[in-house]
């Protein structure tokens, strides 16, 4: 039965993420689907994950845990190995809902270049609140070159998309994703929004996105830059260095009556440098600071 459904390779990068990863990997292996290829690739963790991963390496296609470039670099190095008509990676502090892979066999076709996103729940790690996401709206709203309303744990794309779209940029360790679905959307590729939860993405002390820092700010400015202009990257910059005023005048604009995002008075306090972008992109680039 299993020959007759499409091969789904599941890549995990982990680095010292030994709280987490039995959760991750027991969300794959658990899957109600009979095709699925685990390769699992670990940057030589100093904490429990050898451990841990090996007490489910029967259930495991491949794994390694030797140092990398970063997370880009394991993904791309697990993309390399993985033989599966659709691709996709769950980081090592994730995991899937029940039936998510099923339902991805489902709903993609294999014989075009596809990728099939959906919401993906955030869980703070502290609290164990559940915060919905809703990237519908963002769907609906924003252009993925201005705003990554894409939440990369709930999105799956056909064999064909990494190919015609090549691999992630392994110098870039915060935003290759982003800039990966800019790259395939720039080809033509269909994106296929669906509303289940695919997912939970963990919100905890040491989740990579939240200490980025400068790092990660500088990747955002080349995404911007490269994909839309210094026009926008100028005035994103300004509305980040900026954003305390610009949230006192919008907490202004509230008590007056008018929404939240009225980036007119922005016009009028910043007119020299945002006067050239239209207010849709500014209403993304202020969400995005």
């Amino acid at each position: 039965m299993s020959k007759m459904l499409p091969k789904i390779s599941v890549i995990t990068p982990s680095y010292n993420q030994g709280e987490f990863i039995e959760e991750t990997i027991l969300s794959v292996i658990n899957q109600d689907y009979p095709n699925i290829e685990y390769i699992v690739l670990d940057a030589a963790s100093n904490d429990n994950t050898v451990n841990i991963i090996k007490k489910y390496e029967n259930k495991i296609s491949y794994w390694i845990s030797e140092k990398d470039k970063g997370q880009a670099d394991a993904v791309n190095k697990g993309f390399a190995r993985a033989t599966g008509d659709i691709l996709c990676w769950l980081n090592s502090d994730d995991y899937y809902l029940p039936g998510t892979l099923k339902f991805v066999a489902e709903n993609l076709d294999i014989n075009k270049a596809q990728i099939l996103f959906g919401e993906v729940d955030h869980i703070f790690d502290k609290t164990k609140e559940i915060v919905h996401s809703n990237v519908k709206n963002k769907l609906e709203h924003y252009n993925l070159k201005y705003y990554d309303y894409i939440i990369q744990p709930g999105s799956f794309w056909t064999r064909k998309v990494w190919e015609n779209t090549g691999s992630l940029k392994h110098d870039m360790h915060f935003a290759f994703d982003w800039d990966w679905f800019i790259r395939a959307e720039m080809l033509g590729t269909e994106f296929k929004y669906v509303s289940r939860v695919m997912s939970i993405y963990r919100i905890h002390d040491a989740h990579k996105t939240n200490n980025g820092g400068e790092k990660r700010l500088k990747e955002i400015d080349y995404i911007l830059k490269h994909y839309s202009g210094n026009r926008v990257l100028e005035a994103y910059k300004l509305i980040r260095t900026e954003r305390s005023n610009i949230e006192s005048i919008i907490n202004k604009a509230v008590k007056s009556g008018l929404t939240r995002f009225d980036m007119k008075l922005l016009r009028l306090r910043y007119a020299q440098k945002l006067l050239l972008v239209p207010d849709r992109v500014l209403r993304q680039l202020y969400e995005l600071a």
